[in-house]
């Protein structure tokens, strides 16, 4: 979902999952050295250029999702913009570098490293000795005591969202002298480097009213390049400024401004210049980029254009997966999932209501108003834009199919190998990135991603994909084709209970409805892949483009899945085709229907494949529409149910109410711990039910609970990768979820300004943010100048 996202790790540590059957895998290398990781798939793209050409002073104007609710980024409802603050003003001890692997911050510390393991481990932490509050005091031992308890879960009085690490802590104390602090562990703590990051003061961590009222609103007591100068919650905006007792090299910028803007309306924003910075999604980024290049022509030259079908290319239309901006709202932009309401609102705006910028890209202009005035409005946003450009590069975070373990045809290993076998990852990664001119490569881990010190390509445990190979495993599993097949009531999808409403067979009818409002219903409904294909195909070439509206990411790190930016991947039109659709007379029936489908004791195998509606949720649905016909071929048919964004983790994923479904996780720097929830084999609870924590799929096993175990436990760091590489292996084997591809970032910029941009893995140096002198120019290296 990342996500953005409070730090990966926050996304992470909400995770579970569960594996029903001890399961045989395949032999397991001996996952050897480091050079297995490789490198980032893709660079950061952020204009690097050095601090004498960054002219000093300026305010960057930055978009996120929402006015952050609480500034506390261990609270379960801290979201991106948490984050983003608190890595502005707060230490860190540890931050990530390019390729996601935690570096040493020397602003704050001058080292930290294990002095003792016997008889128990010791961590000395040497700080820096000009560190200091912004009220002068300086940082030492009290803080990092205070953070410890507040987290260590002890004390229920504090609202806490996670304890991972802490709760592994006996004490912390002070060291010879002011500088030093030593943590004492009670249990060996692979991830030490994980705490502390950020650190919070005293202040805020001391006591349970500090810690759960004192820092969501504001945040009094900072230590960073910037300090949290005002929060205008009517306006939407975050004001940051330098920080005056800032020791480190003095931030550029003079202020910060975090401003909340709908995804859908950033393109007109920055084109206003109202915006300096905004993460955008596929569609607006074609058309900036074709403004700045001075040409409708030039978004042919685009990275990725060449992809594109020439109709779409000659008529300006959008084609599906061209749009696809993969994050399941996994909430927000940012972190979360776009309520379906945000996106109604603006339809609600009167002309008056809507901002300059809005009015310029707003097709809909009032019937009155002259062909001259029209035109020089949109000359005028054509001439801002190309001012801007787009810089991408690859999120620390994928998107994967779930696989639901707990009940039905998929309680069945065999039958989710055969789902597994049956896909074509390589072909439904090029859907979402290549159109984008981003690396087109399938995700191998589920624990990492490739430059992170834990990836290795782990797929083989399971196997690629193998039509033959999935056919034989479902017959093993007692799925035939041409089995009896008794009759019984259409059933309601995952539940999607009011769902599958006639608007879904709407929508195919009746092209006005399909205008009005994709995200409002006539998107919503339940179609089955495999009884009718002609239906999808006629309708898929209708041409009409899509606006991608952003995301509803669902960040597992702050306490909630990453089920969202998926959500506003760019689609293709007419993915679908209503339930009930007939195919001529004489029409061949596709493979899986009628009477070739797989049967078992008198039931069809038909599988519930659960996906949010709304604008920004064409990519997911097209990702989901690609892997439906390649379950086909092997005798699977899907039940599309579409479902609002709202309702999509909490009344879906989370509650298990799906077959199949497509959401986001993010990749941490610190697997062994923040991965952990997301494949822990669930625990039965007293009532009977499963404890699942963030194990959405509910499958799990032993075996990867104790890999996971010893991983976190051992301070060899060699040992470590070694044992995360097995569990990925395991995981990989047991079928439960299926990496697909690495989540898109596309960020629309000012020309002028640098160092920051599309960042990756890395954390954002804010102190080197800033624009260019006159005359200056930057590093020629950038990605988005090639």
């Amino acid at each position: 979902m990342s996500h953005d996202g409070l730090g990966p790790r926050a996304v992470m540590r909400s995770v579970t999952f569960l594996t029903a059957t001890v399961l045989a895998v395949p032999l397991l290398a001996a996952c050897g050295s480091d050079d297995e990781a490789g490198k980032p798939l893709a660079a950061q793209d952020i204009a690097t250029a050095g601090r004498a050409r960054v002219a000093d002073g300026g305010t960057l104007h930055w978009a996120v999702d929402d006015v952050p609710e609480t500034f506390n980024s261990f609270q379960a409802d801290a979201d991106a913009a948490t984050n983003r603050v608190a890595q502005a003003v707060l230490p860190a001890m540890y931050r990530l570098d390019a390729a996601g692997r935690p570096r040493r911050d020397a602003d704050y510390l001058e080292s930290a490293k294990v002095v003792d393991t016997e008889p128990k481990q010791v961590v000395l932490y040497r700080l820096d000795q000009q560190a200091v509050w912004s009220d002068g005091r300086e940082i030492g031992a009290a803080d990092f005591a205070a953070q410890w308890r507040a987290l260590s879960g002890k004390d229920s009085a504090y609202w806490t969202a996670r304890n991972a690490g802490y709760d592994r802590i006996e004490k912390v104390e002070r060291g010879r002298n002011d500088l030093e602090v030593r943590v004492t562990f009670a249990r060996p703590y692979a991830d030490w480097r994980s705490l502390f990051s950020p650190l919070y003061p005293k202040d805020v961590m001391g006591t349970p009213d500090a810690f759960n009222d004192g820092a969501r609103r504001k945040l009094k007591v900072t230590a960073g390049p910037f300090a949290l100068q005002k929060v205008d919650r009517k306006a939407k905006t975050v004001t940051l400024a330098r920080n005056p007792r800032w020791w480190g090299r003095p931030a550029k910028l003079s202020e910060i401004v975090l401003t909340a803007v709908p995804r859908e309306d950033r393109a007109s924003a920055l084109a206003a210049g109202k915006l300096d910075l905004a993460e955008v999604d596929p569609a607006d980024a074609r058309r900036i980029e074709t403004a700045a290049k001075g040409s409708a022509g030039a978004d042919a030259s685009a990275p990725g254009a060449a992809e594109g079908t020439g109709a779409a290319k000659k008529s300006g239309k959008s084609e599906q997966s061209g749009k696809a901006d993969p994050s399941e709202k996994s909430g927000k932009t940012d972190d979360e999932q776009q309520p379906d309401d945000e996106q109604q609102s603006d339809e609600k705006k009167t002309d008056g209501d809507k901002t300059d910028g809005e009015k310029k890209s707003d097709d809909g202009d009032s019937d009155e108003e002259s062909s001259d005035g029209k035109a020089s409005r949109a000359a005028a946003a054509k001439d801002a834009s190309r001012d801007l450009e787009v810089r991408r590069s690859l999120e620390p975070a994928y998107t994967q199919l779930a696989l639901n373990g707990s009940e039905g045809p998929l309680a069945d290993e065999r039958v989710r190998r055969a789902v597994a076998r049956a896909l074509d990852r390589k072909e439904l990664a090029k859907l979402v990135l290549r159109p984008l001119g981003l690396p087109a490569e399938p995700v191998g881990s589920h624990l990492a991603l490739s430059g992170q010190a834990a990836y290795a390509d782990n797929s083989g445990a399971l196997g690629g994909q193998d039509t033959a190979e999935a056919r034989a495993l479902l017959g093993d599993a007692g799925w035939v084709p041409g089995g009896r097949v008794d009759e019984e009531k259409t059933e309601k999808a995952a539940g999607g209970e009011g769902e599958k409403s006639d608007r879904g067979a709407k929508s195919s009818s009746s092209p006005k409805a399909g205008k009005k409002d994709d995200s409002e219903g006539d998107d919503e409904g339940t179609y089955i892949v495999g009884e009718d294909d002609k239906g999808r195909r006629a309708s898929a070439g209708d041409g009409k483009e899509q606006r991608s509206g952003h995301d509803g990411r669902h960040l597992a790190q702050d306490g909630r899945p990453w089920v969202g930016r998926e959500l506003s991947q760019g689609g293709m039109a007419g993915a679908y085709a209503p339930k009930g659709t007939a195919a001529p007379k004489g029409t061949v029936a596709p493979a899986g229907s009628a009477s070739g489908v797989l049967a078992k004791d008198g039931k069809a195998l038909n599988l519930r494949f659960v996906l949010p509606s709304g604008e920004g949720s064409e990519t997911l649905r097209a990702v989901a529409e690609r892997i439906s016909s390649m379950l086909v071929k092997v005798g699977i048919r899907t039940q599309i149910t579409k479902v609002s964004e709202a309702s999509y983790f909490k009344d879906h994923i989370a509650s298990g109410q799906y077959d199949l479904a497509l959401y986001s996780w993010p990749a941490s720097a610190f697997p062994a711990t923040d991965a952990r929830p997301i494949y822990a084999k669930p625990v039965p609870a007293a009532d009977g039910s499963l404890t699942v924590e963030q194990n959405y799929t509910r499958v799990g096993t032993d075996q990867v609970d104790q890999l996971f175990d010893r991983a976190v436990a051992t301070l060899d760091e060699d040992e470590a990768r070694d044992l995360l590489r097995k569990a990925d292996s395991r995981i990989w084997a047991a079928a439960g979820s299926i990496p697909l591809y690495q989540r898109p970032q596309l960020v629309a910029a000012r020309k002028d300004l640098v160092n920051a941009g599309a960042f990756g893995f890395g954390t954002p140096v804010y102190e080197d943010m800033g624009f260019l002198k006159k005359g200056a120019v930057r590093d020629a290296a950038s990605p988005s100048q090639k």
